[in-house]
């Protein structure tokens, strides 16, 4: 089970707050697949740290009964002064992973070649993704999170992060945020829309997509 209960979160934009939620409460359904939708700037990818535990709620708590990823295509989170493998293996500790089957997959998986025991810190955004993304491949996880997929790496990469995360998400829940609509009908059943700080739930994602929509052309 993930739950928001009395969640409120903002943030200051020059001289003025910007509120993204205001005293959210919601259960995330086990067993479905959540396509999460709002304006850019809603707060989307906010709400998936805050659910993977890497942002904290200013009011209010998020409880996780499950197995939770950090953002998928988001490469925050490593220590910049290790190397990609001293990362991987740091984080295979944590989870219980053996650390030679972690440090292998994610070489294969990631295709940073040398840079893998390079200091992160010398990686583009995109190497921190590849990272991010091979080393959560290499976890089972009960709840997979999602930050715009599709735009991690070349084509060809992306072809084999949407192979990988499919045969994932046979087995485990996602919660996605993208700006494609295909992708969000390929991959969830259900919707989450974003709008003036609150959280609204569809049990059918083509009715989110709908009311999202909408809210575009206002």
């Amino acid at each position: 089970m993930i739950a928001l209960r009395n969640v409120s979160k903002s943030y200051r934009a020059g001289s003025e707050t910007r509120v993204l939620m205001r005293d959210v409460s919601l259960t995330l359904p086990r067993g479905r697949s959540v396509g999460l939708l709002g304006r850019n700037g809603a707060g989307k990818s906010t709400l998936l740290r805050m659910i993977g535990g890497s942002i904290m709620p200013d009011r209010g708590e998020i409880v996780r009964t499950v197995r939770v990823s950090w953002p998928l295509g988001f490469g925050g989170g490593f220590h910049g002064l290790l190397t990609g493998a001293q990362n991987a293996r740091f984080v295979a500790r944590i989870y219980g992973v053996d650390t030679d089957a972690m440090i292998e997959s994610v070489a294969d998986f990631a295709e940073l070649g040398p840079f893998l025991h390079m200091p992160v810190s010398t990686y583009s955004s995109g190497m921190r993704a590849r990272l991010a993304f091979g080393v959560s491949m290499a976890i089972d996880f009960d709840v997979y999170l999602v930050d715009e997929i599709t735009a991690v790496g070349d084509e060809a990469f992306r072809r084999k992060c949407r192979a990988a995360f499919r045969a994932k998400s046979a087995t485990a829940d996602i919660v996605m945020v993208s700006h494609a609509p295909a992708t969000i009908r390929e991959y969830c059943d259900c919707g989450v829309v974003m709008e003036e700080g609150r959280l609204l739930y569809f049990e059918d994602v083509g009715e989110a997509l709908a009311l999202h929509h909408a809210n575009m052309g206002t």
